[in-house]
C-alpha cells in the first residue's frame, strides 16, 4: 500500500500539480486581466459591506474566517520554516508568486461554488466544487470521486496531523501528556462542530480575526525592534530567488519549496475553500463577489501570515546556526531570539489555534461533500463528527506519517479533478467577471439568472431569482415618494 500511496504522490506532487495549480493560476490571472491587481480594493470592499439576510447562508466576513480557518494552520509556522531550511530566503519570494496568481484561481473556484450553490431539506445553502463538477460538467461520477476525497482527506486524515502538532507543542512548552491534550481538543472541537455550519462560522468569526492579528501583533512588534535590518531581508529574498545570493538549494531549490509550500498553504485551486464560498450570502449579490472575498483569503494566508513568519526567522539570525533546524523547532528558536522565553510559549499557543480552527474549517468542508453524495442527514453528519473527533484524539498521540501520505494523495486527486473542472468551466468564469464590473460602473451588481440561459437549467434559480426581486422591490421601495408603499 506504502508503494502505491508513494507513487500516486510522485505523479500528483511532482508532475502534475506542482506545474498545474501555477499553469492554471497563471491562465486565469491573464484570462482575467490581472483582476486581482487592478481590482483589489474591490475585494477589501465585498468582505466589509453590510451581510445580507439569508434563512440558509453566513455572512462574506463569515465565509472569510472559515476559509482562513482551515487555510491558516501549521503549515504557516512549520511549512515556512521547511520552506526556508531547504530552499533558502528566495522560497519567500516564490511563495509570494503563488500566491498572487494563486487569488486568480482562488476567485474561479469559489465564483463557480457560488453560481451552482443550492439549499439542502433544511434550507442551508451548500455547494462546492463537487456541485459545479456534477452541474456544470455534467459529471455526477467525477463529483462523487472528489467528494469521496474530500471527506477523507479534509473530514478524517488532515484532523489527526492538526491535532499532532498541537500535542507536539504542548507537550514541548507545558509538559502535557499528549493522550490528555488529545481529548482536550476533542471535546472543545465537538462543542463546535456539532453545533453546524452556522455555528462553527460563528466560531471562526471571533476566533480567526484575534488569532491572526495577534500573530500580525507580535510579527509588527519584531519588525519595529529591527526596522533598520528589515530592507536588507527583502533584498536577501528577492536576490536568494533568482540565484545573486548564496543559499541552500539554489535557485532550483528556492523556487521548487517555495511554490511547494505556498500550494500547500494557500490551496488555491484545491478545491476546499469553495465549500465554504458556496454557504455565503454574497453582498452584492452576485457570484463574483464570494470569489473576490476567497481571493483576499490566500491573500492574508501567505502574503501577511506567512511572510510575518519568514521576516520573524529571517531578523533572528538563527538561520544556519544549526543544519538540523527546520520546522517548528526553527521558529521556536527565532522567536526565542526575539522575545525571550516566552518565543517557546507564544508559538505552542499559536499552534494550538491555528490547527483547532483547521479542524473545524476542515469540517465544514467535508460536511458540504456528505450533502453532496446524499448522506447529510442527521445520522450521516453523526458518524462524521463521531469519526473526526476520534481521530483528533488517534492523532494526538500516534505518529501520522502513514496517513499523511494518503491524505496527500487524496488531495493530490481532489485538486486534479477541480482544476480540469475549472479549466473547462472557465468561460463562465470570464463572463461573470465582466457581467459584475459592467454592471458596477452604474449600479450595485446582481446576478439575473435571465443573462445565463446556458446554465439555467443547471443552477438552483430560486436561490437567485428571490435575491433578484428583493433587491429589485428594495430599489422600487426607495425610488418612491416618502409615505407611498407598494402594494404587496
Amino acid at each position: 500500500m506504502n508503494t502505491v500511496i508513494d507513487f500516486l504522490n510522485t505523479v500528483f506532487w511532482g508532475y502534475i500539480l506542482i506545474y498545474g495549480l501555477l499553469a492554471v493560476g497563471i491562465y486565469f490571472t491573464l484570462r482575467l486581466g490581472f483582476m486581482q491587481f487592478r481590482h483589489f480594493p474591490e475585494f477589501i470592499r465585498t468582505v466589509l459591506k453590510a451581510p445580507q439576510s439569508d434563512r440558509g447562508g453566513i455572512s462574506p466576513f463569515q465565509a472569510l474566517c472559515t476559509s482562513l480557518a482551515s487555510r491558516v494552520g501549521t503549515g504557516n509556522l512549520a511549512g515556512v520554516a521547511v520552506a526556508l531550511s531547504l530552499g533558502g530566503p528566495g522560497a519567500i519570494f516564490w511563495m509570494w508568486m503563488v500566491a498572487l496568481v494563486g487569488m486568480a484561481t482562488a476567485y474561479a473556484e469559489s465564483t463557480l461554488a457560488q453560481l451552482y450553490k443550492v439549499r439542502d431539506d433544511n434550507g442551508q445553502l451548500r455547494g462546492g466544487p463537487a456541485f459545479y463538477i456534477a452541474r456544470g460538467l455534467n459529471a455526477p461520477w467525477a463529483g462523487a470521486v472528489f467528494s469521496i476525497a474530500l471527506i477523507l482527506t479534509f473530514g478524517l486524515i488532515f484532523n489527526a496531523v492538526q491535532a499532532n502538532s498541537i500535542a507536539d507543542a504542548m507537550q514541548g512548552a507545558f509538559g502535557m501528556p499528549k493522550l490528555g491534550t488529545g481529548v482536550i481538543l476533542a471535546i472543545l472541537a465537538g462543542v463546535v462542530i456539532f453545533g453546524g455550519i452556522k455555528k462553527i462560522a460563528r466560531c471562526a468569526e471571533l476566533v480567526v480575526p484575534f488569532m491572526a492579528g495577534a500573530y500580525l501583533l507580535v510579527a509588527l512588534y519584531v519588525i519595529a525592534l529591527n526596522l533598520s535590518e528589515v530592507p536588507a531581508v527583502f533584498a536577501l529574498i528577492v536576490k536568494s530567488a533568482f540565484g545573486l545570493e548564496q543559499a541552500a538549494g539554489g535557485i532550483a531549490g528556492a523556487m521548487l519549496n517555495g511554490i511547494k509550500r505556498g500550494l500547500f498553504s494557500n490551496e488555491a485551486g484545491m478545491g476546499s475553500a469553495p465549500n465554504i464560498a458556496a454557504v455565503a450570502t454574497p453582498n452584492p449579490h452576485h457570484p463574483s463577489s464570494q470569489g473576490m472575498v476567497q481571493a483576499l483569503g490566500v491573500f492574508i494566508d501567505t502574503l501577511l501570515i506567512c511572510t510575518a513568519t519568514a521576516l520573524m526567522i529571517l531578523l533572528s539570525g538563527v538561520m544556519g546556526a544549526d543544519p538540523e533546524l527546520s520546522g517548528i523547532p526553527l521558529t521556536q528558536t527565532a522567536m526565542s531570539v526575539h522575545i525571550g522565553a516566552a518565543g517557546q510559549y507564544f508559538i505552542a499557543i499559536a499552534i494550538f489555534f491555528f490547527a483547532f480552527t483547521s479542524i473545524i474549517g476542515n469540517y465544514t468542508y467535508a460536511e458540504n461533500a456528505m450533502v453532496f453524495l446524499k448522506l447529510g442527514n442527521r445520522a450521516g453528519l453523526t458518524v462524521l463528527r463521531s469519526l473526526g473527533l476520534l481521530m483528533v484524539v488517534w492523532g494526538a498521540y500516534e505518529s501520522v506519517a502513514t496517513v499523511f501520505n494518503a491524505a496527500d494523495a487524496a488531495m493530490g486527486l481532489m485538486a486534479t479533478i477541480n482544476l480540469i473542472a475549472i479549466l473547462m468551466l472557465s468561460g463562465l468564469v470570464v463572463k461573470l467577471t465582466r457581467d459584475y464590473f459592467s454592471q458596477s460602473r452604474e449600479q450595485t451588481p446582481v446576478f439575473d439568472p435571465a443573462d445565463y440561459p446556458e446554465v439555467a437549467s443547471q443552477i438552483d434559480l430560486n436561490i437567485w431569482n428571490e435575491h433578484k426581486h428583493r433587491v429589485a422591490g428594495t430599489a422600487t421601495q426607495d425610488s418612491l415618494p416618502d409615505g407611498v408603499e407598494t402594494q404587496r
